[in-house]
């Protein structure tokens, strides 16, 4: 069955709940919309921005973005883009699209004018969507992204060149279109992070996006009186696919607009969320603030609350140590994912197994792993290679990349270009990316371990650790390091504090700024190579006179 019956089953069953709020801290003041659905606001001037939708009001708004697009000639296998900010709006668009039919293709905010073009054309766009953020961007390439295609702008303020999400749903049914949707149906196109160059276009039939509900619903037992806090873009396959609990269970869930440390214990305790899932630098963030006592846990309402998760890069194990000590009747879950294996769980650790704590787990539900060498041949137990995924999550292709495709995929399998370890009880340890993996005089080092030690210090906020070009051994390891506010740290220490590690693992190079990373919380590894590694090549052959 699609994903978009489940909505429909809500609306019947639960038509006056709660299904969605919207919070946003930084927004004080109360912003009124023109049209009648939007009036659910509660005007204040001393609360956080705040907007709720029902069920009921929830597919209403799927349903009347549906019938516009197809008396628009929208028709099935055509793409219509979402390029938005989280919002009470996002959710809703998106499920209107897969009423009609048509391929949803949710668009990184952070894709700058050029990036959006780009991934407009390949994934061949009919319909694009865009909020106020995002005005000047498009505006930028108006005149090449126009062509053929229907921009439609949500917000208020309309600009010139697009036309209103409000005035052309305003008058629309609000009954569900009569378009059959069968599991075999492509459904959604993901982009890839980019790490190596533009994106590539991830495409999924419904079976898959039906699969992930099931695999969240199964690993952390969302319930009716679960409350589901979203933090992470929805435009990425982590936050939307574990918010697909709460759409099968029929629960509320909260989309948080910021990271900070007292919105998130605010919002926990507010609107009594009993699932949250972080990531790695916004539990940092929480763990330095009560450390420091900027928050203490006793002002807020944080007892319901009985479940946080991770995902979407490796966990420091000290991390969860520490976190248990503030939070000791916490469930604890990782999930590990790729937008090709339609996000997260393919891999899980399970809430019953926090004793492997640095494990990304073992096959999720409905999943199979295996871990092989260079020749496709299964590794022994314990011996390092690379993961491989098979499910019925894997996506269906690179969209107009058949050479991309051909290098992932064998026959069922996907390979993910992590390697990995098994230990003798089955679970499973990420190694590194495999394209991060520093080969240091005939060495393999692997940044992960190396950045999960330097964690144990205690000034340390966050840490990349990236392979610097090195004339006589290749590569050396070259750590980033970002230092706690407030604290001071110096290189002669820190390399004193990685004498602990075997020498060949000491990272030749420290570096102390800061540690970039993306909207998903992984660190931007490509970007610091190109900061430092040209950079540190010119000062080695510049001390050598070459």
């Amino acid at each position: 069955m699609p994903i978009t019956d489940y909505l429909e089953r809500n609306r019947k069953l639960y038509g006056n709940e709660v299904a969605l709020v919207e919070v946003n801290p930084e927004q004080k003041e109360t912003i009124r919309m023109t049209w009648k659905e939007y009036s659910l606001i509660q005007p204040t001037t001393d609360e956080p921005y705040r907007r709720e939708i029902t069920w009921q009001v929830f597919d209403e708004k799927a349903n009347r973005l549906a019938n516009m697009l197809l008396g628009r000639g929208v028709k099935r296998g055509d793409k219509v883009a979402i390029l938005m900010m989280n919002c009470l709006e996002w959710l809703p668009i998106y499920f209107g699209i897969l009423k009609t039919g048509a391929i949803a293709v949710p668009f990184n905010f952070r894709y700058s004018s050029e990036e959006i073009l780009y991934c407009a054309d390949l994934a061949e766009v009919d319909v694009l969507l865009f909020g106020p953020e995002f005005i000047g961007r498009i505006e930028a390439i108006e005149e090449k992204i126009s062509k053929g295609r229907l921009l439609i702008y949500v917000g208020e303020n309309r600009p010139t060149f697009a036309e209103s999400y409000m005035e052309l749903v305003a008058n629309c049914s609000s009954e569900a279109p009569l378009v059959r949707i069968e599991d075999e149906d492509d459904g959604a196109i993901y982009f890839s992070s980019g790490t190596t160059g533009f994106p590539k276009a991830i495409l999924h039939k419904h079976r898959s996006l039906m699969h992930s509900a099931k695999v969240e619903q199964m690993h952390h037992g969302t319930d009716r009186d679960d409350c589901f806090l979203c933090i992470p873009p929805l435009y990425h396959t982590g936050a939307k696919m574990h918010w697909f609990g709460s759409l099968i269970a029929g629960s509320k869930a909260v989309l948080l607009r910021g990271t900070k440390p007292e919105y998130i214990f605010e919002a926990v305790s507010r609107e009594h969320c009993t699932i949250v899932w972080l990531l790695v630098p916004w539990a940092q963030d929480i763990l330095e603030a009560l450390d420091s006592g900027v928050i203490k846990k006793e002002d807020f309402d944080l007892d319901q609350w009985r479940l946080m998760h991770i995902g979407a890069q490796p966990v420091p194990p000290s991390l969860i140590r520490r976190w248990k000590e503030y939070f000791p009747h916490h469930q604890y879950d990782t999930n590990y994912g790729l937008s090709e294996s339609i996000g997260p769980g393919c891999v899980h650790l399970g809430v019953e197994n926090i004793h492997k704590v640095g494990a990304i787990g073992i096959p999720g539900y409905g999943w199979k792993c295996k871990i092989i060498d260079d020749q496709g041949n299964d590794v022994r137990q314990g011996d390092a290679g690379e993961l491989c995924v098979k499910g019925p999550g894997v996506m269906t292709c690179y969209y107009r990349n058949p050479e991309a495709t051909a290098e992932v995929l064998d026959g069922p399998w996907l390979k993910t270009g992590d390697v990995a370890m098994q230990d003798e009880d089955g679970f499973i340890f990420l190694v590194d990316r495999k394209k991060d993996v520093i080969v240091s005089g005939g060495e393999n080092l692997y940044p992960v371990q190396i950045e999960d030690f330097i964690r144990k210090n205690d000034k340390v906020h966050d840490v990349a650790v990236i392979g610097l070009p090195d004339k006589r051994l290749g590569e050396i390891a070259g750590a980033i390091i970002s230092i706690k506010e407030g604290m001071e740290c110096t290189e002669e220490e820190m390399n004193e504090f990685c004498r602990e590690l075997p020498k060949y693992k000491r990272p030749r190079k420290i570096i102390f700024a800061d540690v970039p990373r993306n909207a998903t919380g992984k660190i931007e590894k490509p970007k610091l190579r190109r900061m430092y590694g040209e950079e540190h090549l010119v000062a080695f052959e510049t001390k050598n006179g070459d």
